[in-house]
């Protein structure tokens, strides 16, 4: 089950719906392609069906996603005073060198996320390490580029 905030979820069901819309769109410009003539050497209407076949994948994981969303409050990352929850943006310590950053736990990444905080969805090593832990814990990570200790220094 994936958690998600309403606007996090209609940011998703918009993506759905526009993938959808295009359809039609992708219909004719296939049928305009295969119009032209020899289908082996129609580079068009390759593209076309390529295209067609990658939106057609999003679209079912879209369905899927939508299909496994738990809504919650926005509010309740303030209501949980303490603790870190969707919603929360904290400051850390990297345990290694000391460097002190903000990070904001979401439902799901933003297309242009800011510059003055960095996002951490809830599904990834670092959001599942943050969710529900409070503040003075130390919490580890198993990035990429091995363990990672941070210190939960406050809720802003």
């Amino acid at each position: 089950m994936e958690l998600l905030t309403k606007a996090e979820r209609d940011a998703v069901e918009a993506k759905l719906a526009a993938l959808i819309a295009n359809r039609p769109a992708l219909s004719l410009r296939i049928a305009e392609a295969r119009a032209l003539g020899d289908l082996k050497e129609n580079g068009d209407y390759h593209a076309a069906r390529e295209q067609q076949g990658i939106e057609e994948a999003e679209i079912r994981r879209f369905q899927e996603r939508l299909a496994n969303i738990r809504v919650i409050d926005e509010n309740m990352a303030k209501a949980t005073e303490g603790v870190v929850f969707i919603g929360s943006t904290v400051r850390l310590k990297d345990q290694s060198d000391g460097d002190e950053d903000l990070y904001k736990l979401v439902g799901e990444a933003s297309d242009m996320p800011p510059a003055d905080y960095v996002e951490v969805t809830a599904t990834s090593p670092m959001g599942e390490a943050l969710l529900k832990a409070r503040v003075g814990d130390v919490v580890r990570v198993n990035a990429p580029r091995g363990l990672k200790t941070f210190e939960i220094l406050e809720i802003v």
